[in-house]
């Protein structure tokens, strides 16, 4: 055993990094040596908490009220020790993922090979990912499910680095729930899903990657122009931000090609992208882990009320702004959430789907509004703003939530388990739940489901939860020993672990299920249930979104209300009359699009005549680019019919731009593709341009894209291509 100190005026090497400002100390890491060797394998660290440092140095350090030790070894650290191994990575959980992600790329896996490290990082991304899917947080742009897809992405970024250019990691989840299957013998229920997921990112990943390339490649040739050893961060930045390209896959193509990019650029404008487009400005400034951890050190956990009140008195314990512990807080109207800890609160804070509560802390000479409440880590956290007074450490506060939203968030929660219990019933217990967000009179519910349903089954599922609420059963909660609530049958969230003690939500005798939610106390309290909506949100993966309460008659009236103006504006006499009358104007708007047709056909036909007229002549063969205005895409496909009528070799790509997006058609003469002219080769390389992809048959063929702002470049582009096959 070894050990390495740290000065205690720098952060400490590895410990957490909790950024600029923060709990810091003293830090001893402790390394051990296998088989006797001289490799140093760090197996735990241990940070002797005693200061918080604030600023910058120096005299940047506050001595802590108590002072504490941070220790962290971990199970696989152990197992690296007990197994003798050099890395966690080599411990017989690990190791087995390694070989096969090898194995999957064509590569042996060896621990000090230079693949070594890409090969673990895929092997550990998949794993932790495939766990995710399994309880299901699936990717995605937002909080957690943009860390998911982060890891993928940089998992398929390492074995596209590695020669990979097709979807592989799909074919990890096996050997992951082989692995696993002892902790988590659940994990192989969801395989199929995990898999299907997994294959679908990575595909969308590596469209994005081939999508990119052309403009990494503009930027590549104008490095070289400029003479330039360096790709700039701007133009780095557009890649990432425009184009999904991680920058480690920019940098790693600029390494092939000998250049740099600039990282300082690309950070600055990471940093003003993040403040600009607010990402985290709410959480972050209040949920920093630094002040969390001295917090929870120095006052312990907040204890929970709001399951049997409404209102409580408590101290505060805690003062959080700008990621930092303060005594007092006193300025009214600051642009930055603040968050206040309380020793009790009634307030719930977001967890297990449910939305935080807003509402008031108060005092006689003060108030603080609330905005929304967070957990972590035992400490819940009123986040929000100073509207009059001071608050200070200490103080007794009077913490008053929003009954309303509360009410509210109850009938919502409560339909859930209505809605789980009538999805069992109606489409089979093969339903699992796989997450939810519950409001105020209104949740989302996703469960693993294969298929769409049906208008019926939807119909038959919100008519079996308003029989639940019409029966006004009663809603009983337990804390009970886990062991007794599995013997009840308590449902539980697909994947969640539970502690020894839980809390058992029962509806009559239809629903019995692990919730630490809070609840109505009969189900006819809901009042009524309205789906609204049913789509997919990942392979195998449903969504129910439903309104309670006020909003789901709110939403019937809201739909009485259309169908009466539609009664007046299509001046029928009944709303059942609105089909008929509908299907009249339809008619009449076919005959009126016919019309329409003939006389666009005629003004096509003149229009094919100039162009043919007009255009460029290589080699006795006419090059055409246009940019039509014309009503249709169809209008393409006869642009292209009247040129050939013409019997004029010809070479032509034409576009137009319908509802926001790109379309573009290439045709050739029949004669030219035998001289091994290609139309499908001309219009994917237009299609680049403007972020799209298409193709066809050598003498006509289609494409899209989305980047209607560089159709022209892309006409330009489809020409050239022509030009350069009649002059090669």
């Amino acid at each position: 055993i070894s050990r390495e100190n740290e000065h205690e005026n720098f952060w400490p090497a590895g410990a957490p990094s909790l950024g600029p400002d923060g709990v810091c100390g003293p830090c001893s890491e402790i390394f051990f040596h296998p088989n006797g060797g001289k490799t140093n394998v760090e197996i735990w660290n241990l940070v002797f908490t005693q200061f918080n440092r604030v600023g910058n140095p120096p005299d940047n350090l506050r001595p802590l009220p108590k002072k504490n030790i941070d220790t962290g070894m971990g199970l696989e650290r152990t197992a690296a020790v007990l197994q003798g191994v050099e890395s966690n990575f080599e411990i017989d959980s690990l190791r087995p993922l390694c070989s096969a992600a090898g194995e999957l790329l064509g590569i042996r896996y060896s621990y000090d090979a230079p693949e070594g490290r890409a090969l673990r990082r895929i092997s550990d991304h998949v794993r932790a990912v495939a766990m995710c899917i399994h309880e299901g947080v699936q990717p995605g742009s937002e909080k957690e499910s943009y860390v998911v897809r982060q890891l993928l992405r940089r998992a398929s970024l390492e074995g596209y680095l590695l020669g990979k250019d097709s979807p592989f990691l799909h074919g990890l989840v096996s050997e992951v729930v082989n692995v696993m299957k002892t902790p988590y013998p659940e994990l192989g229920e969801s395989i199929q899903t995990i898999e299907e997921v997994i294959q679908e990112e990575e595909s969308q990943f590596l469209s994005v990657i081939e999508k990119g390339l052309h403009k990494f490649d503009t930027f590549l040739e104008k490095a070289k122009q400029e003479n330039s050893s360096t790709i700039s961060g701007d133009d780095a930045f557009d890649l990432h931000q425009t184009d999904g390209f991680l920058i480690e896959l920019t940098e790693a193509l600029a390494a092939k090609n000998n250049l740099d990019i600039d990282r300082k650029q690309f950070n600055s404008l990471m940093e003003q992208h993040k403040v600009g487009s607010g990402s985290g400005a709410f959480a972050d400034s209040v949920m920093a882990e630094g002040p969390l951890d001295a917090l929870r050190k120095t006052s312990g956990e907040t204890e929970f009320l709001g399951y049997d009140t409404d209102q409580a008195s408590g101290k505060i314990v805690g003062i959080i702004a700008e990621k930092q512990l303060v005594e007092d807080l006193v300025e009214v109207g600051h642009s930055s959430p603040v968050a206040v800890v309380t020793e009790q609160t009634p307030f719930y804070g977001e967890s297990g789907g449910q939305v935080g509560d807003t509402g008031t802390l108060k005092t006689d000479f003060c108030e603080f509004q609330v905005l929304d409440t967070q957990k972590d880590g035992g400490l819940t956290l009123h986040i929000g703003h100073l509207k009059q007074g001071k608050l200070s450490l200490g103080d007794p506060v009077t913490a008053e939530i929003n009954t309303d939203k509360r009410a509210g968030i109850r009938r919502a929660h409560s339909a859930t388990h209505l809605l789980h219990h009538a999805l069992h019933k109606t489409i089979g217990e093969g339903a699992l739940q796989r997450g939810s967000k519950v409001d105020q009179d209104e949740f989302r519910f996703d469960f693993s489901h294969r298929q769409a349903l049906t208008t019926q089954e939807l119909q038959q599922i919100e008519d079996e939860i308003n029989v639940r609420i019409a029966e006004s059963a009663g809603v009983k909660t337990e804390v009970m020993d886990l062991k007794d609530a599995k013997k009840l049958g308590a449902m539980a969230l697909f994947g969640e672990k539970y502690p020894d003690r839980v809390r058992v939500v029962t509806m009559g005798d239809f629903s019995v299920e692990f919730c630490g939610g809070t609840h109505l106390t009969n189900t006819g309290q809901v009042g009524l249930c309205k789906i609204v909506n049913e789509e997919p949100v990942a392979k195998g993966i449903r969504r129910i979104s439903a309104l309670t309460g006020p909003k789901a008659l709110q939403k019937i009236r809201d739909t009485e209300n259309l169908l009466a103006d539609l009664v007046k504006l299509l001046k029928t006499p009944q709303p059942e009359d609105l089909p008929r009358r509908i299907t009249v104007l339809q008619d009449e708007l076919k005959d009126s699009k016919r019309e329409l047709a003939k006389y666009t056909s005629q003004s096509i036909a003149s229009e094919a005549g100039d162009l043919l007229s007009s255009s460029e002549e290589i080699n006795g063969v006419k090059i055409i680019s246009h940019l039509a205005d014309i009503p249709t895409r169809d209008g393409l496909r006869e642009i292209i019919d009247q040129l050939k009528s013409k019997n004029i070799p010809f070479a032509a790509i034409v576009g137009a731009v319908f509802d926001g997006k790109v379309a573009l058609t290439a045709a050739v003469s029949k004669d030219l593709v035998k001289s091994g002219l290609n139309a499908s080769d001309c219009v994917k390389a237009a299609a680049k341009i403007v972020g799209g992809g298409g193709g066809g048959r050598p003498d006509l063929a289609e494409a899209g894209g989305r980047f209607e702002d560089k159709l022209d470049e892309a006409l330009k582009v489809g020409a050239e291509f022509y030009k350069e096959k009649l002059n090669g």
